[in-house]
Parts: C-alpha cells; structure tokens; sequence
C-alpha cells in the first residue's frame, strides 16, 4: 500500500463551488442534490458504484463480499466487514465505535419515524420490509416515539456482522437501494440520540471525510478523517477506456482519501462561480455555467487562453432532466380533465425548448422526450415524443377547443368559465432564473397566456413544494442508479409530496410502479417502461425539457476526476497536487 504524500509535501486540498445551498446533513431528512452530495463522503453505505467503471458496475464497501439472495428476492443478507470505525465524536463517550450491523437497521428505521418526517419514507416504504410501515403507524396512531428497540421481521441483525432484509415482495434491484451513500450509510445510535434535532448539524459515519466547518449556505469543510480504515484506490475502468487506464496506473494502491481537505463554497450566481474558478480561488468548476461556454470550450474544447494555463475540461451527458411540473391539486393547472390536460399541454407546446438550448444552455443539453434519463434502463435514445415538439400554433388550437379564449380583447385568454386566467410559476432570484423566466414569459406571451413569477430561496420553494402549495415550478432531477422506474416513482400515487411533486395519481401508472418493482429485468419490465412514458406524456403533469450535457472545468492540479453517471462521491478518489492553483 502507498501511503499519500501528503504529509511530505504539504496539505492536499480541493477548492469546490456548489451552486445551491445544503438543507441538511442527515440523510434521513435531505433530499436536494447539494445536501446529498457532501453526505456522501461522510457516510457509507454497504455498497458503492466503482467510480471509474463503464457501464456502472457496484462493488462492496463496508459489505464483506456479496449479498446472499434467497425467497426470490424477498431475503436478502449482507455480511459487515468486521474492524470499521466510525469517525470519533464525544457522542462515543471516548470510545472507538465500531461499525455492527444494527447500525443499518437503526439507520433504515429513522425513515420510518414520523417525527424525521423524512421525504425518502415513500421510497424506503416501497423496499416492502416486512413490519416497517406496521411500525410508523403505531407511532403516528398512539402519537408517541418511535420504538426503535422493537424487533421486526423485515430489519434484523442475527449477529455482531449480519444484516438480514426479509422483504414482502420481490425487489430484484434492492442491492441498487444498499449502493447509495448518501442517503443509506450507517449511522450510529448514540449520535442520533445525543444530538436530537440538532442531528442534521452533526453528521457522523464512517466514511473518508468528517465534517470539520460549516457556516450554513456559504461555507462548509470537510476534513480526512484521521481514523479511517486502511482503504486503497483501486477503481477499475474498462480496458478500452483510456483515459481511465491512465489514471489507475497513475492512483492504483495509493490510500484513501487522497484529500486531506475539501473546501466548500456556495456561489449561487454563475459570475462570481465563474470568475472564482479563472482567478484561481477554486481547483475545480462544477457544471461551467452555460452563460460561459463559448468562451471557456468554444466547440466542445477548452479555449487556448486556458488550455495554455493547463485547464482541462470534460464534457458528459449527465443522466438527469429539467422539467415544470404542474400542482395537480390546484384549481387552474391540476386535475385529469380534458381541458385541464390541454392546458398543460399547450404550456409544454408553446415552449421553444431549441431556442432554450441555444440560448441559454449554449448547446449543452438534448431535448428530453419523457421522464427516463440517459445511462438507466428504459431510457430509448431513439424514442421522439410531444414532449419535445414546440408548436405554438397547436398550443392555441387546443386552447380554443377547450374553451380557454380571450373575451374581453384585452389579449390574455381567460378561463373557460370567462374569469380572469393567470399562471403562477415558482422560481428563485440568482440571474440566471430570471433569464431562463424571460424566454417562457416571451413563449407564454406569444399564446396569450398571462404568466407571473413568484420569487423565493431554494429551501422555500422546496417546503412550499412538499407541502403542495406551489401552482407550477421548474426543477432537475438526478437519476439515483442504473434503473430508469426512479423516474417512474415520481408519479407514483404514494408518493405524493416527496418523489411525487405534482401530487400527480392515476390507477393504471401504480399499477404500473407497482408490477415494475417486483419484476426483474426483461421484456415484460421494458414493455410496462414504454406503457408508462406513454401515460406521462398523455396527462402531462411535468414538461420535461432537457437533458444537459454537463461541462466540468479543472486546473492542471487536479488528478483522477470523472463525473459520475448517478451518484454522488467521488471526492476521495481525486487528488490534488499541493500548492495554489496558477489563475487562468
């Protein structure tokens, strides 16, 4: 094992703008992609996606070896590897605390506890543990605590090392669900206890990184957790990736973290990112905001002025989609009616998605044509839809069939009851939105439909949106692993209020949710993905834009970058040559 240099030639540490704030660090209370992103280098779960390997493959983690899979996935063991620590912490009264398999089943019960009010319960209720949603409601029924010492059949620990998993159905891809850091790693009893409310303040696990300082939506810094394992870079790419076979022979056996410290800054307007990035304050733009393209990879290519500085840039489709969704439940927008079908339909139509492209995103995007994104199952580059199609004239054919028209000559239509008709959408106050509202405003204009902007900071609009309180708002998601029904999950019934944003329900896409899930993978499953984009495109509660090839920037110092396919830790495998980035 070739121990990192660090302590020779100085602290190695990677400068890194995020451009959305945290909510949270406790992975049973997040849901946004920033929070998720530093929790992933903080907690482990007990597998992982190697981080270099196409296509997407896991591999163990804290896990010895692979699962044992029984009852047609319904019974699932897992071994933990014995001799992982967590990171110290005064909750462990002084102690090292060693990593036991009930650390997974206290961590899989915080999701079900009703006073987390976690926004991933749907999710971790969908896994079908036998006794786990029993549990949530006798505490929600007696409105008490959540009894986290009683044993149930579908969470148990036999042994110090053992976790078993007995499931009511079959989940063929529930190792999918163990390989997500961010959200299941392990966490320790005694922290969750100590801290209480304050948990999300405190984030303890076993992973590469503790958290060292965090000035809320400005700050945060993670540090090398000095009591972890002993651990060895060792991803493995595939043999015709070249790129990849540079980098292993390069990092191959060096410890891990490479990092002895990731500084984190939130820089929400893309200027200040950019210019952080090119005056040397930060080794690593994230997502070259699109504003600057032509000027930083003019033609897909770093530009010669920063290539000389020895920038280097990647650009990769990402497997994520923009999208609007529509409230179902508000009175103008939501509902399964046909005129309020229409409505939504002709708002997607009358968008000019290639202008949005051009314009806006430089040509970094594709236009997206349903719900599943690129690099998982079920996503058909080939597959065209209404989705894309930008048709003004068809978007006022439909809304004078269904009655939307303008009575009184002042140019906006009205209702087709004759009152006043105006759209609300949710956006947030940095430039860029603004930019991104005056092209759908000119688009909405051109229809005759009168459309106003309600501005708030990230975390108001996303407690406005679980709550159901916002008419219409635009959004990214993230696919989350290699199978694309993630995306289907966001129509799910029961999933209202967290996956489930527009609060969108219709029996046939459950039933759809639900056959899906206990499938394996085959020609039923791929046939029921192609029913369900169908079902999506016809009600239409999200307008799915793009989606975005994502343009990362780095300077000369940083070594063994790649962007991920669908998850989110990556920063122990880079390194970073010590000694200030050279201003570009």
């Amino acid at each position: 094992v070739e121990a990192s240099p660090a302590a020779a030639a100085g602290p190695r540490v990677l400068r890194y703008a995020l451009s959305a704030a945290e909510t949270s660090l406790d992975p049973a209370q997040i849901n946004d992609n920033t929070s998720r992103t530093l929790t992933s280098h903080i907690f482990e779960s007990l597998y992982v996606w190697d981080h270099l390997a196409r296509p997407p493959r896991i591999v163990p983690l804290v896990a010895d070896g692979e699962p044992v899979v029984e009852d047609d996935y319904r019974r699932w063991t897992f071994k933990v590897r014995p001799g992982i620590h967590f990171a110290d912490d005064p909750a462990f009264g002084g102690r090292r605390r060693e990593l036991v398999a009930a650390d997974f089943v206290y961590a899989f019960k915080r999701f079900a506890d009703p006073k987390l009010k976690s926004p991933l319960w749907a999710s971790v209720e969908n896994w079908k543990a036998l006794g786990l949603a029993e549990l949530r409601k006798e505490a929600l029924e007696r409105k008490g605590p959540f009894d986290y010492d009683r044993p149930i059949e579908g969470l148990q620990a036999p042994d110090r090392y053992t976790l078993q998993v007995r499931l009511a159905e079959p989940r063929p891809r529930f190792l999918d669900s163990m390989s997500v850091c961010d959200l299941f790693g392990a966490v320790a009893r005694e922290v969750a206890e100590a801290y209480g409310d304050k948990i999300g303040e405190h984030p303890v696990g076993t992973g590469p990184f503790r958290l060292a300082q965090w000035r809320r939506s400005s700050r945060i810094v993670l540090e090398r957790n000095p009591t972890y394992r002993e651990r060895t870079w060792d991803c493995q790419p595939a043999a015709d990736d070249a790129e990849g076979q540079a980098l292993a022979a390069r990092l191959r056996g060096k410890r891990l973290p490479l990092l002895d410290r990731v500084e984190i800054a939130i820089i929400e307007e893309a200027q200040p990112r950019w210019l952080a990035f090119v005056n040397g304050e930060q080794d690593f733009l994230d997502r070259l905001p699109p504003e600057f393209a032509t000027l930083a990879m003019p033609g897909g290519k770093v530009a010669p002025h920063l290539a000389k500085k020895g920038v280097r840039g990647a650009i990769t489709l990402q497997s994520d989609v923009t999208f609007y969704y529509f409230n179902m439940e508000d009175p103008l927008v939501g509902g399964l009616e046909p005129h309020k079908v229409a409505l939504r339909r002709a708002f997607g139509l009358a968008i000019d998605t290639a202008r949005e492209i051009r314009l806006m995103r430089r040509g970094l995007a594709i236009p997206a044509q349903g719900p599943i994104v690129p690099h998982t199952s079920g996503y058909d580059p080939k597959f065209k839809s209404e989705m894309s199609e930008y048709s003004p004239s068809r978007a006022k054919a439909l809304l004078d069939l269904h009655g939307y028209v303008d009575r009184d000559g002042d140019g906006w239509r009205e209702k087709p009851d004759g009152t006043p008709m105006t759209l609300e959408v949710s956006t947030l106050p940095e430039q860029v939105y603004r930019q991104f509202n005056q092209l759908l405003k000119r688009d909405m204009d051109a229809i005759g439909v009168r459309v106003v902007f309600k501005i708030a900071t990230w975390p108001e609009n996303l407690k406005a949106g679980r709550a159901g309180k916002l008419q219409i708002w635009s959004l990214s998601s993230l696919g989350s692993g290699g199978d694309g029904q993630g995306m289907i999950t966001r129509y799910y019934g029961p999933q209202a209020g967290n996956q489930n944003f527009p609060r969108f329900r219709h029996p046939r896409m459950d039933a759809i949710h639900e056959r899906m899930t206990v499938l394996p993978d085959g020609p039923e499953r791929q046939a029921l993905f192609v029913e369900a984009c169908k079902i999506a495109i016809a009600y239409m509660p999200y307008k799915f834009q793009v989606h975005r090839l994502v343009a990362d920037l780095m300077h000369a110092n940083v070594v063994g970058y790649r962007r991920p396919a669908y998850w989110n830790g990556v920063w122990q495998y880079v390194d970073v040559t010590p000694g200030p980035s050279s201003p570009a």
